[in-house]
């Protein structure tokens, strides 16, 4: 089988690469761009573990407890239980290998976030994502010095190589010269969110097109939970894309209002949810900001107010959050509250995997956020990072032990006739698409609407195989949507505003010249994880 192909060089793809390496494992890190400019480098609020350095009690069950209520019971619960397991000796580790996060004389210093009643976010003021990146690049390059790790930046994903009804391997191109080479292995997807079909409207980097994962799924590789979409509170307009605003913001005590036809600013987060405030999970805080805009009584926009922060939280923790604002707004957070809209921030739906990161065509493993498995319905602040790095190395695991060695041979890159050459982020059909599938997967949904954006759908010309991968997982997406009739999470339907325990399953996605959507019942706990405190 060669060499393992790593599809993506973020947190997810250099997780696994790394432990790929630990066992002696040659792999290739294929990737659009360098580590240093992957979508993980913008991560920026923090990791969670239950490391309960603040003394409040926190607990490995309590984080568990936490990520399957905020995902509103759809996440695999063996794969939830993995993941807050490992957590604490992940987030020890990647200290240890140098990323420089908050620390007091008690250990890590760790903050409040959405959805969780401990502090347990470790952070690194609001760069987390670049510092433990930064410190894994550095880990992996030991191993790329052995020639363990080959690396192959500026290089796309074309297509699988399918063969006997298993991944062999893959078909890549070079992005500067165009040329495409055939690579013999398994696959680890690591390749993102699936910013690329909605552009301009996610924080996400617009170098994640999306097209891996929809060349995948065109290839008949399942997909779940796709109508589960991440609208992030607290976002601004720049550029090409939304920016972030962290978290972390409202978790050092900014607080969010909107001004009363009385002229008085109305706390709404903290009048409706009295117990976490602005600290309820994005979901709920997105809803309520699209509604309350929406009031009779209420004028124009919502703002977040982070005038109250202390000079010490805006030096120690925040300064890198204020110094972009400032750049991009011209205004100075610490006197003056910011507009803030929604805006898509994470793709909780991605390749159907099992808690082992096994796709649904043996030989494909997928992990980070082109997966679907630990986040559910809404994805916890926090454990975003903490799910690429603890899956990158799940899947790395477990693609090494089925793993077959063979002799390992130069690519050979060569011109392959028909293959389309890469499309612009923004061109004529994404920005077709993108209007449709904003109209039918808002943060309010009906079946009007999803029914309207799916004839729409219907009527696109897609000329290409770029644009027909793009195109079938837009509309897997929306019937995804359509068919869940009820409300649950990130998925909120006014037709069926209450969550239907019957519709307590994964949304599997499947695609055989058209799209097929069905439903499968989630994982038990197993009793001996859940009998463990």
């Amino acid at each position: 089988m060669g060499r393992v192909n790593i599809i993506g060089a973020g947190l997810a793809g250099l997780s696994a690469a790394l432990r790929l390496a630990e066992k002696g494992i040659p792999c290739r890190l294929i990737s659009l761009q360098r580590s240093e400019r992957a979508q993980s480098v913008l991560a920026e609020g923090g990791i969670n573990a239950a490391l309960d350095t603040m003394g409040e009690g926190d607990s490995i069950r309590l984080h568990y407890e936490d990520t399957v209520r905020g995902g509103c019971e759809l996440a695999d619960p063996n794969a939830v239980d993995r993941l807050t397991r490992e957590a604490p000796e992940t987030v020890k580790r990647l200290f240890a290998l140098g990323a420089p996060l908050e620390q007091s004389e008690k250990g890590l210093t760790l903050r409040s976030f959405g959805g969780q009643k401990k502090k347990r976010t470790a952070f690194a003021k609001s760069s987390t994502g670049k510092v433990l990146m930064t410190a894994l690049i550095d880990e992996v390059r030991k191993h790329e010095a052995s020639g363990l790790v080959k690396r192959y930046p500026h290089h796309e994903l074309i297509r699988l190589t399918v063969s006997g009804g298993s991944c062999t391997g893959v078909l890549i191109r070079d992005c500067r010269t165009g040329l495409c080479a055939e690579l013999s292995g398994s696959v680890i997807l690591c390749s993102g969110g699936l910013n690329g079909l909605f552009p301009g409207r996610t924080t996400g980097t617009t170098q994640n097109t999306g097209d891996a994962a929809a060349a995948l799924f065109s290839q008949g590789v399942q997909f779940a939970n796709l109508e589960m979409i991440q609208y992030h509170p607290t976002t601004i307009a720049i550029p090409g894309k939304r920016c972030l605003i962290s978290e972390a913001a409202r978790g050092e005590g900014g607080r969010l209002w909107i001004m009363t036809k009385e002229d008085k600013p109305w706390y709404f987060m903290e009048e409706k949810y009295p117990e976490l405030g602005n600290l309820m999970p994005r979901d709920v805080v997105s809803r309520e900001m699209f509604l309350v805009r929406r009031q009779d009584n209420t004028v124009e926009e919502v703002y977040l107010d982070m005038t109250g922060l202390s000079p010490e939280v805006w030096r120690d923790r925040l300064s890198d959050l204020r110094d972009e604002i400032i750049r991009f707004t011209g205004d100075d957070p610490s006197y003056t509250p910011i507009t803030v809209h929604e805006g898509i921030h994470y793709f909780m739906g991605g390749v159907y995997v099992d808690e082992h990161h096994r796709s649904s065509l043996p030989g494909l493993y997928a992990a980070g956020e082109c997966a679907c498995q630990y986040h559910g319905a809404n994805r916890l602040g926090g454990n975003s990072m903490l799910g690429a790095v603890v899956g990158g190395r799940t899947a790395a695991e477990t693609a090494a032990g089925e793993y077959s060695p063979a002799e390992d041979s130069e690519p050979v890159f060569k011109a392959i006739e028909g293959e389309p050459l890469a499309a612009p982020a923004r061109d004529a059909f994404s920005e077709s698409l993108a209007e449709i599938l904003s109209g039918g997967l808002g943060i309010i949904r009906n079946e009007q609407e999803l029914d309207k954006a799916i004839a729409a759908a219907g009527k696109l010309k897609a000329v290409n195989a770029r644009e027909k991968g793009r195109l079938a997982l837009g509309l897997a997406m929306l019937m995804s949507a359509k068919e869940r009739r009820e409300s649950r999470g990130a998925h909120y339907r006014e037709d069926y505003p209450d969550r239907d325990e019957g519709l307590r399953r994964t949304t599997v996605a499947e695609y055989s010249g058209s799209v097929n959507i069905l439903f499968k019942d989630i994982p038990e706990r197993r009793a001996q994880d859940a009998d463990k405190t």
